[in-house]
């Protein structure tokens, strides 16, 4: 795309002759710098700052490459990862695929302590935020959430190559978020001493937190700060629609509750913290995928020139290089399909029903989204609640297909062997899967192609305590919500000791849990419209918590 020269935007007397004086001495450096081999892309672009340094930055390449778009005036420049999509390693995942993206993709490097809601004395965020230049992106953080990284404090701050003009309307907002974010650090400090906040709805209290206060606290303010603007370029089905009724029904759910939310979403786009690119990978698969080709590129290039529009026509996507957006999948493809734009991929919020941290899903920055599998357009009250331990003779069960590579070796050590453990691949005729479900204590919720799988919230709606199996797989909410209180996760190679595991539970510890199990509920329920801590209000606080780790900086 064409570089825009600042001068030309210039007013007043002798703009002209300024102009001309500009361009030729960013002609005359330009032909120096390609004369002379020994230049370096970094070290021009990292050179320290000087007084022809607003009329060369135009031309500077960026370690990250360089903007789409002519929307944004200079180059803002994202601490992040160079290997953009990532690589292939050749090996394979806890899914059995080929890894498509392992490697250097842990982001922007952003600080997984930022979200945290454990420790009561964790910093939610540094006091003093650093200033990031190019730096290696860490590590995925693991499943039990962002306070379990091994990283410092902080912040990541995206700033512009050069001072241009102020952006104040931006650094109104960035002020707003730093307020929220010193009130969320100070409410992680000293929990046990304070009484709960006062709520007309709904408190959070108990061990189904991770931190309770904090996260009231962080609820309030997202309630009371957060502004989403959804990019209106695009027709449905591909854009602004989405699956209501299917396994993938959360993508298609969120997407229309997104088209209907008035209270947090703004029409102004200065005003926004975030902002929703509305494609449905669920609906490219059905319009645009041929079926059996195996070719996703046409997916992948229909979010390549979608955000190519987005980026001429508006300024903020290069402003950030994508930092505050965010998408939102629920279909297994969605992170080969992030993976068209580079800055998508390693920057942007993912929130992603397939969270499998061996395709490079990133918890500091990326969401999981909870898969649920809805038959109609309200929630059966058949499959809602269940009854108490004493009435729940089975001790596991599951029934399922046969496919990927964890559900084989939980076939094989447990089908049909024992009378606790109910394993099998389909129900006799007459059965009902929901009613077998609440006779059992606890519902196995094995990865099958994907990590992810719908019988997690099955289990959570019939108040049956969910089973994890699998590796790899970030659990959604897991910033927030403290699922070993009300959860059990089995690693793969533990499956042949699964009764014993299960069995060790006393009856004590499992009312517990059960317990647990029915206060976490209406995190998961889908309502409509949307009710406040409903999953569709859970996942907008977890892409608010995400937003709250990067600051902008209002500089054009």
């Amino acid at each position: 795309m064409r570089a825009t020269m600042p001068c030309l935007n210039g007013h007043g007397h002798g703009g002209k002759a300024a102009c001309a004086v500009a361009a030729c001495l960013a002609f005359v450096t330009f032909l120096v710098v390609a004369l002379d081999p020994s230049t370096r892309a970094s070290s021009w672009f990292l050179s320290s700052s000087s007084s022809s340094a607003s009329v060369l930055s135009p031309f500077r390449p960026t370690a990250t490459g360089s903007n789409r778009g002519s929307g944004a005036s200079g180059c803002p420049l994202l601490a992040t990862s160079t290997g953009g999509a990532g690589g292939g390693s050749g090996g394979k995942n806890s899914t059995g695929k080929k890894v498509l993206f392992r490697g250097d993709t842990g982001g922007v490097g952003r600080d997984p302590l930022a979200a945290s809601f454990v420790n009561a004395d964790s910093s939610y965020v540094d006091d003093e935020l650093p200033h990031v230049s190019v730096a290696p992106a860490p590590s995925p953080a693991p499943e039990s959430g962002f306070d379990d990284a091994a990283t410092a404090d902080g912040v990541i701050e995206v700033v512009p190559v050069t001072q241009r003009t102020r952006n104040l309307k931006l650094e109104r907002l960035e002020l707003g978020l730093a307020k929220a974010r010193s009130m969320i650090r100070e409410a992680t400090r000293n929990k046990d001493n304070r009484p709960p906040l006062t709520d007309k709805n709904y408190v959070p209290v108990g061990p189904v937190y991770r931190n309770a206060y904090a996260f009231h606290r962080s609820y309030l303010e997202m309630e009371k700060l957060l502004k989403m603007y959804v990019y209106e370029e695009g027709e449905p089905p591909v854009f602004h629609d989405g699956p209501c009724r299917s396994i993938y029904s959360t993508e298609g759910r969120f997407i229309y509750a997104m088209e209907m939310e008035n209270r947090m979403r703004t029409r102004d786009p200065e005003l926004a913290h975030v902002f929703f690119l509305p494609f449905s990978v669920v609906k490219m698969v059905e319009m645009i995928y041929e079926p059996n080709s195996h070719d996703m590129r046409p997916l992948r290039r229909t979010v390549f020139d979608y955000i190519d529009v987005l980026s001429t026509k508006y300024p903020y996507w290069n402003r950030s290089l994508g930092a505050d957006h965010f998408m939102l999948s629920c279909h297994d493809w969605g992170p080969y399909v992030s993976s068209a734009d580079g800055h998508l991929f390693s920057n942007s919020i993912r929130v992603l029903c397939n969270a499998n941290t061996s395709e490079g899903f990133n918890p500091s920055k990326d969401v999981s989204l909870p898969e649920i599998n809805l038959r109609s357009d309200v929630i059966d009250k058949q499959v809602i609640g269940g009854p108490s331990a004493s009435r729940r003779p089975i001790l596991a069960f599951f029934a399922g297909g046969d496919h990927g590579p964890i559900r084989p070796v939980l076939l094989e050590h447990w089908k049909g062997k024992d009378a606790d453990v109910q394993v099998s691949e389909y129900l006799p005729q007459g059965v009902s899967y929901i009613d077998v479900m609440r006779r059992s204590k606890f519902c196995l919720c094995p990865s099958g192609y994907e990590v992810a799988s719908p019988r997690v919230v099955e289990a959570i709606y019939l108040e049956c305590v969910p089973v994890v199996i699998g590796d790899d797989y970030v659990l959604p909410f897991s910033d927030v919500l403290n699922w070993p209180a009300f959860s059990v996760r089995v690693a793969v190679p533990d499956i042949p000791n699964l009764k014993s595991i299960l069995a060790g539970v006393s009856p004590r510890q499992y009312i517990r849990m059960q317990r647990r199990v029915r206060m976490v509920r209406r995190h998961f329920m889908v309502n409509g419209p949307p009710q406040r801590f409903d999953v569709f209000h859970m996942i907008l606080h977890s892409i608010w918590l995400r937003r709250l780790n990067i600051r902008l900086h209002g500089e054009d």
